[in-house]
């Protein structure tokens, strides 16, 4: 079993800054990929950014410039720094982990969502 546990969304104004975290936990063996999704309120989930085992990011065009994707391997912890937030970032946040199991299985992996609500 794998666990996936995001933190750090909040409410900010716009022009702010916010840190997520996104700690795996659990039966891993490695972790390929790892990413940043969000979902508005009545909308599609979408890709915000991922960055893989070797450490290549890619990013919606929508945030090129104002996040930046990390990550921490022995930590088994991805980031997203946001800054220059806008109203339209709002949103709830989710991790995403392609994951080989101690098992052997590859299997991809969400967390629960860290909402980030950014105030005009």
């Amino acid at each position: 079993q794998v666990q996936l546990v995001e933190s750090g969304g909040g409410l900010v104004q716009a022009g702010g800054s916010l840190r997520l975290s996104c700690a795996a936990s659990g039966s891993i063996f490695s972790i390929n990929a790892m990413g940043w999704y969000r979902q508005a309120p009545g909308k599609q989930r979408r890709l915000v950014a991922t960055i893989n085992s070797g450490g290549s990011t890619n990013y919606a065009d929508s945030v090129k410039g104002r996040f930046t994707i990390s990550r921490d391997n022995a930590k088994n912890t991805v980031y997203l720094q946001m800054n220059s937030l806008k109203p339209e970032d709002t949103a709830v946040y989710y991790c995403n982990a392609g994951v080989v199991t101690t098992s052997s299985y590859a299997m991809n992996y969400w967390g629960k969502g860290t909402l980030v609500t950014v105030s005009s």
